[in-house]
């Protein structure tokens, strides 16, 4: 079994786990054997010795009915045959219910063979039974005693033969049983000192394994090991490891692996520290040049801002101008529409008064028809009076006088009508104009409501222009903002450039303590090149940053490394 893939404590478990099991399957073994034998126990009390019992039951009972059959032949006392009789009945029914018992309990062919040739002679023996107690009930006791002993004592005979029969096979079976149980309990015993054996060898040769794939995983003794930990621990990189020929995977060949990876890192880290110190000071000097051209740029943002707050206001004032023309317009385009609803209502009252004097020139007309008619009436009476002579000439008196009235009637009607005509033409006339004044106010007020239209574009546009410049100026105030936190982020990039060089000596001083030999100081890495200071790159616009520290306070004292959060307020930086 290859052991080097698992844990100690695995291995060491798997161990024991192996040697419990092995005893937990022997006492499992014993016990199912204890087991079987228990249930052998069980069938050779429970079944054969029950069955013997029983056997033996119904020979008693056979030997009581013969005893009271005999009595019952040669008693004349009534009382004691009922009483006989009742014996024989008591005993028949105990052996039915014994050999229903036995007929449910036997498991082999020859028992039930056996238990048939009882029922065989048992069913003759009942009836020849019967028969010689009835002759003997009935005071006919030399039959009774004959059929006793012609017919019923040889079926008797072999009835009790059967039943020793089924006995001594039942014996039989027990004895062979108690020799079963003995030998399996030997043979019980013999497996059991076996696995035993097994057990303990399998358990051996587990331990044998456990030890020496320990063994040979940590390349030497424990004591050893942690020696040699314990000199590496203490600095000592020189220590010597000694590894067993091959080993290349064992703990004390890592251990030996790690020595030399620490000696030359080491000895990188030295030759390293130096070269951080002097690219920190260019850094340094690179982060002065960058804070002095972030202040110009923010210098220049400041103004911009300014620039662009005026503008602002200049626009917000336009903007507000445009809101109140737009009101001024809107307040014409309702005057406007209202004066239009008057000269629509004045057109329809022109209208109305058209139709009505068209409605008076047509009464005249009908009131001039009247006196024309009138006249010709007086005519008409006028010349019958004259007809009738000096009896008409009162009554053509009146006539005359109703002609002249209808004459100036019709004159009248005429002067009315004429005025009525030009009434009407003047009225159609006024119709006309105030029709030509309703379209012209139609039109003014559609014209209104195109410059409030127009007023309203402009108020909007003007209010956009003006969250425009607002949205502008915001995104300058950022720019400056976000170019103050870069003067602050440089001035702490060159407060750590000057942190770090403090921790580079003190890094060289750190693994000073660690001891090298020659080999590992020879395979030590060239010094690393310093690097060049480039351009100044391009502020970024950051969320947020810490607070920018006084240059007094950054001489004063050397500052540790920052670590800039992402969440801290954007207000914690000082401006310029």
């Amino acid at each position: 079994m290859n052991f080097s893939g698992m844990k100690v404590g695995t291995r060491l478990n798997l161990g024991f786990a192996v040697v419990i099991v092995a005893g937990f399957a022997v006492a499992m073994f014993g016990r199912l054997q204890l087991v079987n034998v228990a249930r052998e126990v069980d069938q050779l009390v429970e079944v054969r010795m029950a069955t013997v019992e029983q056997i033996g039951k119904a020979k008693d009972n056979l030997n009581l009915i013969a005893r009271a059959a005999r009595n019952i032949a040669l008693t004349e006392d009534e009382a004691m045959m009922r009483a006989e009789r009742e014996r024989i009945e008591l005993a028949r029914k105990q052996n039915t219910e014994a050999l229903k018992q036995l007929a449910g309990r036997v498991s082999t062919d020859t028992e039930r063979a056996m238990l048939k040739k009882i029922e065989e002679v048992r069913a003759p023996y009942l009836q020849t039974t019967d028969k010689a107690i009835e002759l003997g009930l009935a005071n006919k006791s030399e039959e009774a005693r004959d059929v006793l002993i012609r017919e019923n004592r040889p079926l008797q005979a072999a009835y009790f033969q059967a039943l020793e029969e089924l006995a001594q096979f039942e014996q039989a079976e027990m004895r062979k049983a108690a020799l079963d149980v003995r030998a399996g309990a030997g043979n019980t015993s013999l497996l059991m000192l076996a696995i035993a054996a097994l057990a303990a060898l399998l358990g051996g040769v587990i331990a044998w394994a456990l030890s020496r794939s320990i063994t040979r995983q940590l390349g030497g003794e424990p004591a050893y090991a942690s020696g040699v930990a314990r000199e590496i621990a203490a600095g000592n990189l020189s220590v010597e490891v000694q590894v067993q020929r091959g080993d290349k995977s064992s703990l004390l060949a890592n251990m030996q692996a790690m020595r030399d990876s620490l000696a030359a890192v080491v000895s990188s880290v030295r030759h390293g520290s130096e070269s951080v110190a002097a690219a920190s000071e260019q850094i340094a000097q690179g982060n002065q040049d960058l804070s002095a051209r972030t202040e110009e740029q923010a210098s220049a943002l400041e103004q911009t801002a300014a620039s662009m707050e005026e503008l602002g206001t200049t626009v917000r004032h336009n903007a507000d101008n445009a809101q109140q023309a737009n009101q001024l317009a809107r307040s014409a385009s309702m005057v406007a529409v209202q004066g239009g609803q008057v000269v629509t209502q004045v057109v329809d009252t022109m209208r109305g008064i058209s139709d009505s004097s068209r409605r008076i020139a047509d009464i005249i007309s009908v009131i001039d028809g009247i006196a024309f008619q009138t006249n010709i009436l007086a005519l008409n009476a006028a010349v019958e009076a004259a007809r009738a002579g000096e009896q008409g000439r009162g009554f053509a008196v009146v006539a005359s006088e109703v002609r002249a009235l209808a004459q100036r009637s019709a004159d009248a009607a005429k002067e009315i009508k004429t005025l009525i005509t030009d009434s009407v033409e003047r009225v159609e006339q006024g119709t006309a104009l105030v029709d030509r004044a309703g379209s012209t106010m139609e039109e003014v007020v559609q014209s209104i409501r195109r410059v409030t239209d127009i007023m309203g574009e402009i108020s909007a546009a003007s209010s956009e222009q003006s969250s425009g410049v607002a949205q502008v100026g915001e995104a300058v105030t950022q720019m400056d903002r976000a170019t103050q936190q870069n003067a602050a982020l440089v001035e702490e990039m060159a407060a750590s450039a000057g942190s770090l060089s403090s921790q580079a000596q003190q890094l060289v001083q750190a693994v000073s303590v660690f001891r090298l030999d020659q080999a590992a100081a020879v395979r030590a890495p060239a010094k690393a090149p310093v690097a060049q200071p480039g351009p100044a790159a391009k502020p970024m616009i950051q969320p947020a940053a810490p607070a920018r520290l006084p240059k007094a306070a950054t001489q004063a004292k050397r500052p540790e490394p920052l670590a800039l959060a992402a969440g801290e307020d954007e207000d914690a930086w000082t401006s310029f």
